[in-house]
């Protein structure tokens, strides 16, 4: 039985004010992942891609719910993060979608211009370098979900 269907991936903007194109942006990257994770079983999202590599569908995504919360609720609103079971594949895309919601907000409320310490760069930032880092996030890790995908049942992606 599949996880995730009736992915609708959002249209990127091509126009418009900044945090407008930085949205769109990000949403398309989200929508991206979630499609090409689309009609699976669980044991489908947990399949290894090559030896000696872990990674799986399954691992992306508990990868990109970590990186959507340390890097906004964390770094950018300063809080403590609990533990996220994920062992199943639905409670993992659960708090995948919950941790899109939480950042939805904070990306809609933030000033770009906030300027926070990041502990990994060891220097000051502000929201806009974040918006991008998670969009570059999704970016690469769009990518290694194709070869995954492509490894699983040959679906290819653009």
């Amino acid at each position: 039985m599949s996880i995730i269907d009736n992915v609708k991936r959002a249209d990127r903007r091509y126009l418009g004010e900044e945090s407008e194109v930085l949205r769109g942006m990000l949403e398309f990257h989200r929508s991206t992942f979630l499609w090409k994770c689309e009609g699976l079983t669980e044991e489908q999202l947990k399949l290894r891609s090559v030896a000696p590599s872990e990674l799986s569908l399954f691992e992306l995504i508990v990868h990109l719910t970590g990186v959507e919360r340390f890097w906004l609720q964390e770094v950018f609103l300063g809080g403590g993060l609990e533990d996220l079971q994920s062992t199943p594949a639905s409670i993992a895309i659960a708090n995948f979608l919950a941790a899109c919601d939480v950042s939805r907000v904070i990306l809609e409320t933030g000033s770009l211009e906030t300027v926070v310490y990041s502990v990994v760069f060891e220097r000051d930032v502000n929201l806009r370098f974040i918006y991008m880092h998670i969009i570059e996030e999704y970016a690469r890790h769009n990518g290694h979900a194709d070869l995954l995908r492509e490894s699983i049942d040959g679906a290819i992606g653009e």
